[in-house]
């Protein structure tokens, strides 16, 4: 490991947005990143150039008014942390962490920052406890967490696993295997494709232009979506669900609001339910299909059907059966092309 003050570093003037030291990198076997502080934020931009290069920026982390710190203060309050920037075997590490043995104070504790630019394909592992972290322009396997901000996320394509306590989570022009969880925010996702797994306790979720193997659920908010193919998976326990231009298979459910579907075409099955609203969807009923509806009324229109329909349930096939549609509507009824 090379220590941070043991190779040349840039020291900013008393401008804020400058960063306090920079470090350079330029060895072809640099291929990994890790990044982990303790008080502040991370971003990280692949695809600029062949080598590795390191901003760290130091801001005070109290209310007392003061916005800016001196080289001497920041000096000062560097003291209580272990900093260190350099390479461990094909890895670029760059860390701040407060010391063991020195109690938080909020009067002298600073928020450490790391802002990175990288060649575009690297692997990275990111962790910060209280700041957001900004990911973009990467191929290969990522893992970032943080326990108190966003995730800002864009043109990723690998194994991607993001994890936030505390913020929203940004999503877009991603490929492959994407897995993001927040406990505390919304999700926006835009442009994805691959197997996608988006979780969140606290927030609405928003799907925009995605296609593969979708799993997009929350427990406290609504689910809105627009031209979405291939298999999707979602519900809430707190919100409705409203989804346009759907191509293939679909589970939804809600718990507490209505369903509103629109389906260009249909997939291997579709199966919606509402606890506490109605569901109502636009379909294709050109393909033969398996109807299991129900809810306090049921209105379809019925063609080439063989089974029994009911003012409050619809079981039969149509056009001589086969894909499973079941809509069901505990406290609602059920709309059909209506």
């Amino acid at each position: 490991m090379l220590a941070l003050f043991a190779s040349v570093a840039v020291f900013a003037q008393s401008e804020k947005d400058q960063p306090y030291v920079t470090k350079n990198f330029t060895n072809a076997s640099l291929k990994e990143l890790s990044v982990e502080t303790s008080g502040g934020s991370i971003s990280v931009t692949g695809g600029q150039g062949a080598g590795f290069k390191v901003d760290m920026y130091v801001r005070p982390n109290n209310w007392n008014g003061k916005s800016d710190l001196t080289k001497e203060e920041i000096e000062d309050r560097l003291e209580d942390y272990d900093i260190l920037i350099g390479t461990e075997g094909n890895r670029v590490v760059a860390t701040a962490k407060r010391k063991n043995n020195i109690k938080w104070n909020d009067k002298t504790s600073v928020s450490i920052a790391f802002k990175v630019t990288t060649p575009r394909n690297v692997a990275t592992y990111l962790k910060t406890s209280g700041g957001s972290i900004h990911i973009a322009s990467l191929t290969g396997e990522q893992n970032f967490s943080t326990s108190g901000g966003s995730l800002k996320i864009n043109d990723l394509d690998g194994a991607i696993q993001g994890r936030t306590s505390g913020g929203s989570i940004e999503v877009m022009h991603c490929r492959n295997n994407i897995e993001l969880h927040t406990s505390g925010g919304s999700i926006k996702a835009d442009d994805l494709k691959g197997n996608i797994e988006l979780k969140t306790s606290g927030g609405s979720i928003e799907l925009n232009n995605m296609d593969g193997e979708i799993y997009a659920h929350t427990s406290g908010g609504s689910v809105r979506g627009e031209n979405i193919s291939g298999a999707l998976n979602t519900g809430t326990s707190g919100g409705s669900v409203r989804l346009a231009n759907v191509s293939g298979s679909l589970k939804a459910n809600t718990s507490a609001g209505s369903i509103e579907v629109e389906l260009s075409k249909l997939g291997k099955y579709v199966e919606l339910s509402s606890s506490a609203g109605s569901v109502r969807v636009t379909m294709p009923l050109d393909k033969g299909v398996d109807l299991n509806l129900k809810g306090n009324r049921v209105s379809i229109p019925l063609k080439n059907f063989d089974g029994q329909a009911e003012k409050d349930f619809v079981r039969g096939r149509m056009n001589g059966g086969g894909i499973p549609v079941t809509l069901s509507a505990s406290a609602g009824s059920v709309y059909v092309n209506q």
